[in-house]
């Protein structure tokens, strides 16, 4: 039982790690497609716990280290949960990808909106659909870019063996 924690533990810490340094590599600006690659994946390995909790360390990661304002949390973190629940609900990686759209690009999106008006105190400038365009285009090209990744991923086999790390109690 104690190794299959270790395992969970360090399969999660290398996962935020991967979050931490490919989303600043490969961004465009308002866009973070790396850190929808990763929830995809990692609801796919890890299911929507550890994918949740992945986005949130991710998330604190990126604003204190990086100076990335909360939208890193809204997005990423309702990316994380859906993309999860969705791979758990159908069990195919096209379900963990319409979570990903739907968490990141439609309710991250939109509670980014509140969020930024608390973090800046004002609302110059914003609208509720304001983050949408980019947040959407992040959330869809990540999880093409993911698809094609997990399209061959699936088939190795220490993906494999980690997946059963995080299916079995």
């Amino acid at each position: 039982m104690k190794s299959k924690r270790i395992k969970r533990l360090t399969l999660l810490a290398m996962m935020v790690a991967l979050d931490v340094i490919l989303s600043p590599l490969f961004r465009i600006e308002g866009m973070a497609p790396m850190s929808s690659v990763l929830n995809v994946t990692a609801a796919v390995l890890m299911g929507p716990l550890y994918a949740t909790i992945m986005a949130l360390m991710t998330a604190i990661l990126r604003m204190v280290l990086l100076g990335i304002p909360p939208l890193a949390l809204t997005g990423a973190l309702f990316g994380a949960l859906f993309a999860g629940l969705g791979y758990k609900i159908s069990g195919r990686v096209g379900g963990a990808i319409c979570g990903e759209i739907l968490g990141t690009g439609i309710i991250g999106s939109l509670l980014s909106y509140p969020v930024m008006v608390w973090f800046t105190g004002s609302s110059n400038g914003l609208f509720w659909l304001v983050y949408t365009p980019r947040f959407l285009g992040g959330a869809i090209s990540g999880s093409v870019v993911a698809w094609l990744v997990l399209y061959k991923l699936k088939e190795t086999s220490i993906f494999q063996k980690s997946r059963t790390v995080f299916q079995s109690k």
